[in-house]
């Protein structure tokens, strides 16, 4: 991936020469794109101690209502504004509208970071 580190132009337009190759460390990985489906997590390491639970595929969700939250179904991905085609393949991004067994909720959560999908109800 190019796009993480120093940038290869200057503020004026000029080309900054690269000081060195990448190191693994400063690599990143594919994003992950989870979908509607029966729960499925991966583990991946962190740096340092740290882990993240990834969620590859997930049918449920924690929708903040007005009495409270609740544990609801994943039904359908109604629009993601991250990307139109994430919509029609069921992916699952922060932000994404979510038609659930209460209603439609929007996406708040990352889970392909967290491993969950919090969601709040949508009026």
């Amino acid at each position: 991936m190019k796009d993480q580190g120093r940038s290869l132009r200057k503020r004026t337009g000029g080309r900054l020469r690269p000081k060195r190759d990448k190191r693994k460390h400063e690599l990143g990985s594919e994003p992950t794109e989870t979908q509607v489906g029966e729960t499925k997590l991966k583990t991946v390491n962190g740096r340092g101690t740290e882990t993240k639970v990834r969620a590859i595929k997930t049918d449920a969700a924690t929708v903040a209502t007005d009495d409270g939250t609740v544990a609801a179904e994943i039904l359908d991905v109604v629009e993601n504004p991250a990307d139109p085609n994430y919509a029609r393949r069921n992916i699952i991004t922060r932000g994404a509208v979510i038609e659930t067994s209460e209603g439609e909720a929007r996406v708040t959560s990352r889970p392909g970071q967290d491993g969950q999908v919090n969601a709040v109800l949508v009026e």
